[in-house]
């Protein structure tokens, strides 16, 4: 288990928390930000249109990261009945939070590929970067409540998708479950997603 790895080294656990925080809080804040945007201030109501760490982390989404190495933040709470095209800007507002963390990433890679930092900021910005990677390709699987769900949303039936809704949470610890006492199927193809970017982004391997 991740936790485990982490613990027996002090400074990298330290800097696992960091960037931890850093990634669910871009994420979430920016599904809060663009929520406000196109016209629904429930997520800022809520105290969720924040930078504070503490008010978007949700308490089984970080056990799984800590356990497995995925997972994810508090849902921000959405309104879309508040949007003018209801199932648009409700896809938008849901893919701003992965796409937060690949722009932060991406950002983060080019100043760890063209700039010589010491080795404790280097070890930071990896961690950053990785987390950053890893939370946007789960968050972008099509499967309720995580973002890329709302693609099927365009396509599905509403009656259809509701009932995917109310499935898809089970589905999605199922699958969890499944990945990570019998055969590593999700663990696997993240590893290999987030490697190829990694490199892709920086230039380097993940060390």
């Amino acid at each position: 288990m991740l936790i485990f790895n982490l613990i027996s080294n002090p400074w990298q656990f330290i800097g696992f928390i960091i960037a931890l925080l850093v990634a669910i809080t871009i994420h979430e804040a920016s599904h809060a930000w663009m929520a406000n945007f196109y016209g629904d201030p429930t997520a800022k109501l809520h105290g969720r249109l924040s930078l504070n760490p503490f008010v978007h982390l949700d308490l089984f989404g970080t056990i799984f990261l800590l356990l497995a190495g995925f997972g994810w933040g508090k849902p921000v709470p959405v309104n879309p009945n508040n949007f003018k095209n209801p199932k648009l800007d409700n896809l938008t507002v849901s893919l701003a939070g992965p796409m937060s963390n690949f722009l932060l990433a991406a950002g983060l890679g080019l100043l760890y590929r063209f700039f010589v930092f010491p080795a404790v900021l280097s070890e930071l910005l990896i961690l950053i970067i990785f987390f950053n990677l890893v939370l946007m390709i789960f968050n972008l699987l099509p499967i309720p409540p995580l973002d890329g769900s709302k693609v099927l949303a365009l396509f599905l039936r509403e009656e259809t998708y509701l009932f995917f809704q109310q499935i898809g949470i089970t589905l999605l610890f199922a699958i969890i479950i499944i990945s990570s006492l019998f055969y590593p199927i999700l663990p696997t193809l993240m590893t290999k997603a987030v490697t190829f970017l990694f490199t892709l982004i920086t230039g380097k391997p993940i060390l």
